[in-house]
């Protein structure tokens, strides 16, 4: 860890306080939706399930391995992680104090700061970093990617996952202040050139993709929360193609297509 002194705000150490009145990642008041729709959504707990089972395949509990979220949002991901593997060592990080005050009443037993994940205050530190569905909000991604490996251990891994393919760029993009969503080709690049290994790729959200991009058709002129609030039935029923979808997945299939795309790379 670098000498980088934080200052404290709200009883959360910031190492990127000059940052903190900026808006063009993620809009601030978004924060309280997602803590209030994440658990039980379909979309959210299957990529939950992604995650739990990349980190298992990788990561070995009894060393008890230290792991960072960047971008950690409302904590979601990080309290289910906690629930699920007890032994790994979390903390999150997130730019903004909005997500933080969620993520902290969601996980008091966490650790959470805020810093830029452009430039995060570390070197050497973590075993795992995860970044789930952040680098796409970023212009700047490849200092990101690169910031990343920086604060991994030698042979740490980084778990991420990203929007995928272009045509589907929706006005939902807009509203979530995306910069752009990725093909597998430009995201492999990208982690190749920062130093990454490759450790496994594959899309998800594959089986529900011809829905997907009808709906993104649809309101190619209209954006609002509509993908994220849906009725009990359709999310049971979505929830279910899902379950299927990670079954092939847990096969060793990597699905060539879908909304959303999941590495796992090496720092060499």
């Amino acid at each position: 860890m670098t000498g980088i002194v934080p200052q404290i705000i709200d009883d959360i150490s910031c190492y990127a306080p000059a940052f903190l009145k900026e808006s063009s990642h993620f809009p601030k008041e978004n924060f309280k939706d997602l803590y209030g729709c994440e658990q039980g959504h379909f979309w959210f707990e299957a990529r939950n399930q992604l995650i739990f089972y990349c980190m298992q395949k990788y990561l070995s509990v009894s060393l008890r391995p230290k792991i960072l979220e960047v971008g950690c949002g409302t904590g979601f991901v990080l309290e289910g992680l906690a629930q699920k593997f007890p032994g790994y060592d979390l903390s999150g990080t997130e730019l903004y104090l909005e997500g933080l005050r969620f993520a902290k009443l969601r996980s008091p037993h966490l650790t959470f700061f805020q810093a830029d994940a452009r430039d995060l205050p570390f070197s050497d530190t973590y075993d795992a970093i995860g970044a789930f569905d952040v680098v796409e909000h970023i212009e700047e991604d490849v200092d990101t990617l690169k910031s990343f490996y920086k604060a991994l251990k030698p042979g740490g891994l980084l778990f991420l996952s990203v929007p995928q393919h272009m045509w589907l760029w929706s006005q939902q993009d807009e509203m979530s202040c995306h910069k752009r969503r990725y093909t597998r080709k430009e995201l492999k690049n990208k982690l190749r050139a920062c130093g990454f290994v490759l450790r496994d790729t594959t899309s998800f959200v594959s089986l529900l993709l011809p829905l997907m991009a009808l709906s993104r058709l649809k309101r190619k002129t209209r954006a609002d929360l509509e993908e994220i609030k849906i009725s009990g039935f359709l999310n049971a029923f979505l929830m279910a193609i899902m379950k299927v979808e990670m079954l092939i997945i847990k096969c060793g299939i990597s699905l060539p297509m879908g909304g959303s795309l999941f590495c796992v790379a090496e720092k060499r």
